[in-house]
């Protein structure tokens, strides 16, 4: 079995010190962080956004000492911008000034054709893992195998309770707001000659502008190789981040083995993926799932319980088993970071508290990264 490499994408929402509502201020912080960084940070859909990128990691903590010294970086580069970087999957509180769509002419055309899919409810903030190197047919035959395990990895990852001042009654808000992109879902079954036709066919109908627009839950990267996994909200708390890094990771590893050897992959009714992904974005471990095997109910936590299960001969060959162990018995004492969230918000009453939490924990890595 081998040991895959794994890189995270975080985005970060850019919000005012006294208002804490999202600024336009990212063309002036990444412009701070470029010389420093290079290609590791990047422009994003908004300008009240910033997304940074690991290098591929092998190990677990050059992992985590990656994300510790890019957050500690976009950190100090939004304070010398007059704001703060924070960890949430939707922005807590509405903005006070208009957003705007970043310079590039790629995403000028995205806001003008998909302009109902433009506004402050739909700002949101992802954390998308990276697993290879694999080429694109390895890349979708894993993805193929890993349809099944998606929600149950989006469950632990929730951290998006509010938008704009308002309770959505949801772990992750984000999840919802992004579902109405075309493509955002699970990944179809297709092997590489049926996904080039089937993605063509997107671009040639104006679905799609782009490969890039694919969104499905996992696909393969169109610029490095990997496949991606894309059902994460940002999380402030990096213990989350790596929970999820190294989770994926191991169970890749089991199942890209499995694919190799020519096992078909499970193939549960669409319908059924899409209601455990909609329960995970509701309630996270708190609540009930879906049993994608057999359609029936299940405890959401006993369900990463039985990832945690599936992934560990691979976690095993990586070194990772006792710490995901650790991390998931944590994870599962406090609870995803929209019920943390919403404890300070029913401690305080106040959203601007809930933000000044989330800041703090970037506040705190800054500080361990130094």
């Amino acid at each position: 079995m081998d040991v895959l490499t794994m890189g995270v994408e975080e985005e970060f929402h850019l919000v005012d010190r006294v208002s804490r509502a999202p600024v336009n201020r990212a063309p002036q912080v990444i412009r701070e962080l470029v010389p420093e960084l290079g290609g590791q940070v990047q422009a994003e859909f908004y300008t009240t956004q910033v997304e940074v990128c690991t290098l591929p990691a092998v190990e677990r903590e050059d992992l985590r000492a990656q994300l510790l010294r890019l957050r500690s970086s976009v950190a100090g580069a939004a304070d010398g911008a007059g704001c703060l970087a924070v960890a949430s999957g939707s922005p807590v509180i509405m903005p006070h000034e208009p957003l705007t769509i970043t310079d590039n002419a790629r995403y000028r055309l995205m806001a003008s054709r998909f302009s109902g899919l433009v506004g402050p409810e739909r700002l949101v903030c992802g954390c998308h893992v990276h697993v290879g190197s694999l080429d694109r047919g390895r890349a979708l035959a894993l993805a193929n195998q890993m349809r099944p395990w998606l929600p149950v990895l989006q469950s632990i990852t929730g951290n998006s309770p509010f938008v704009c001042g308002r309770d959505t009654g949801l772990d992750s808000w984000r999840s919802v707001a992004y579902s109405s992109w075309p493509t955002v879902g699970p990944p179809p079954l297709l092997d590489e000659r049926q996904y080039l036709a089937h993605v063509d066919g997107l671009i040639s109908a104006g679905v799609l502008l782009d490969r890039k627009m694919i969104y499905w839950h996992a696909r393969p990267s169109e610029h490095v190789p990997t496949l991606e996994i894309r059902i994460s909200d940002v999380n402030a708390d990096l213990d989350t981040v790596v929970l999820t890094a190294v989770l994926v990771r191991g169970l890749a590893s089991v199942l890209l083995e499995e694919a190799d050897a020519g096992v078909p992959p499970p193939e549960p009714p669409d319908r059924v993926l899409r209601v455990a992904h909609r329960l995970a974005a509701r309630h996270g471990i708190d609540g009930p799932g879906v049993d994608v095997w057999t359609g029936g109910p299940a405890h959401a936590d006993l369900l990463v319980d039985r990832l945690v299960e599936r992934a560990a001969p691979g976690l095993e060959k990586a070194g990772d088993l006792g710490a995901v162990e650790a991390l998931w018995a944590a994870l599962r004492r406090r609870g995803t970071g929209a019920r943390r969230q919403r404890a300070v918000y029913a401690a305080t009453g106040s959203l601007e508290a809930v933000v000044d939490s989330l800041n703090a924990a970037t506040g705190s890595l800054a500080v361990e990264a130094a």
